[in-house]
Parts: structure tokens; C-alpha cells; sequence
């Protein structure tokens, strides 16, 4: 590399620290504190790079803290509610655990094994999850943009208060929601040939008496080897939950026939 190269290369770099210097500056606030207190400069610079370009208009508070992620509620542009979903980059714990559900899964062939890498992915899967789920026709928040690791969903909810788990609000009607949990689940199946592997009252929102399935992050296309065992658990999950409501659950290998048969 010749002399005026390694100038401009390193004038390069400085002008791209002032951009990002000048972003960050632009964007800062105290509505904006507690992000950089949590967040690395990479997550922070996605953050305000999709604040300035008015896919986020403003982030408020937190609606839910996990060791994986933080999920915040937010405004876009038209003023409406956004759930904006933030995978922290340094769980190891979160590493191991995505494990299972990445082995045998095409889509991370070709990644690299650091965390950051298959924290991104993990991020893109969870987005392309949700598009297919909800072009499918399955009750799940509308997908709306991926970057890094941070995913944009459409929030449900009240004020920035999420709408209730099935286990902090149960059903009104729990046979009708029961059935037609049993009817997205096949279509999650049949039409985005995905299963949740996951599902449970803890990840099913019921908002006005409809179910709304989110964190699919850990969904598996139906070439997964344990895609069988995780559908079937998926079933059992929610037999146990209502039939604890007093519903007249069907057998779980009843259901999975019917899940999986043609038509």
C-alpha cells in the first residue's frame, strides 16, 4: 500500500468516527440514557441510525427485560405503536441455549460461530419467522424491519403496556381459544412449515380475546431432526394449560395427525 493510500484510508476512518460522533450527538438526549448505559457502541449506532432515518420517531420505555433481550416500546413516523426488540450481543448464556435449536437448521450453515455473528442471524431468523407465520394467516405481530440486532415489530398494547400473557389474563372463552391456537398451530405447519418449539402461555398474548403467538426466534423449519419432538411439545404445553382451564383438550397424538395430514 503506497504512502497516499494509507493517508486517505486513515482519513477515511476519521471521517467516518466524526459521522458517527456527530449521529450520536444529534440523537442523544436523557429519553436516551438508559440505552447507553445498557447497550455496546454498535447497538447504539443501529439505534440511532434507524431513529435518523425515521423507521423509529421515538423509543420509550422498557417492556420487557430478559437475559436474551429487551423489548421497548416505541412510535414510528405515523405515530404508531412499535415493539422494538434488542438482542443483547454479549449473553454466552444465550449462546448455548440457541444450540438445539440451530443445529440442523440450513439457515446456519455459513455462519461464523462468535457471538455477534449468530446473535444476527438469530435477529434476521426471528424477522423471516414472524413474515412467514404472518403471511401464513397465524396471529403474530406484523414484522416490520430487521437491522443487526435489533427487530421492529408492530406492538400490542395500550399506552406502551403490552397486551396480557394467556397466564396473567386467561380467556373468557377458553374453548375458542384453545381452537384456535390449534388452527394457527397448523397453519404455522402447513403453511410457513415452521413449528413455534416453544409455545406455552408465557409466549401467547391475549389481546381482546384473540391469541397473538409471539418470540419465534426459536422456530424451526419442519427439515429441523426435532421438529416432530418440538411440535408435539408445543401441544402438550397448551393441553396442560387448558385443561387446567376446564377444557376438554384433544389427545396429543390426535392433534398432531391432524396438524400434519393433507388438506
Amino acid at each position: 500500500m503506497s504512502v497516499k493510500d494509507k493517508v486517505e484510508k486513515r482519513l477515511l476512518k476519521k471521517e467516518k468516527r466524526y459521522e458517527r460522533e456527530q449521529l450520536m450527538k444529534e440523537k442523544r438526549s436523557e429519553d436516551y440514557a438508559v440505552l447507553e448505559e445498557v447497550f455496546d457502541k454498535s447497538t447504539l449506532m443501529t439505534i440511532y441510525r434507524l431513529l435518523n432515518q425515521n423507521i423509529i420517531k421515538n423509543i420509550y420505555g422498557v417492556v420487557e427485560s430478559g437475559k436474551e433481550a429487551r423489548v421497548y416500546y416505541g412510535v414510528n413516523s405515523e405515530e404508531k405503536g412499535i415493539a422494538i426488540k434488542i438482542y443483547l450481543t454479549i449473553s454466552s448464556e444465550f449462546k448455548k441455549g440457541m444450540r438445539i435449536y440451530i443445529q440442523g437448521d440450513p439457515r446456519f450453515q455459513h455462519v461464523r460461530t462468535d457471538t455477534r455473528s449468530l446473535i444476527y442471524t438469530w435477529a434476521k431468523k426471528e424477522y423471516k419467522n414472524l413474515m412467514k407465520a404472518y403471511n401464513s394467516g397465524v396471529h403474530v405481530p406484523k414484522p416490520i424491519y430487521v437491522e443487526k440486532n435489533v427487530l421492529i415489530m408492530k406492538f400490542y398494547g395500550k399506552k406502551g403496556v403490552r397486551a396480557p400473557l394467556l397466564r396473567e389474563k386467561p380467556p373468557k372463552k377458553p374453548e375458542l381459544m384453545y381452537q384456535r391456537l390449534m388452527e394457527d398451530i397448523k397453519k404455522l405447519y402447513k403453511k410457513a412449515r415452521l413449528v413455534h418449539a416453544d409455545l406455552s402461555e408465557y409466549n401467547i398474548m391475549n389481546w381482546r380475546e384473540r391469541p397473538i403467538i409471539f418470540d419465534l426466534s426459536q422456530a424451526v423449519l419442519l427439515e429441523h431432526p426435532m421438529a416432530e419432538q418440538f411440535l408435539r411439545r408445543d401441544l402438550e404445553n397448551l393441553n396442560r394449560f387448558f385443561l387446567d382451564l376446564g377444557v376438554e383438550v384433544k389427545d396429543v397424538d390426535d392433534t398432531y395427525r391432524w396438524i400434519i395430514e393433507n388438506g
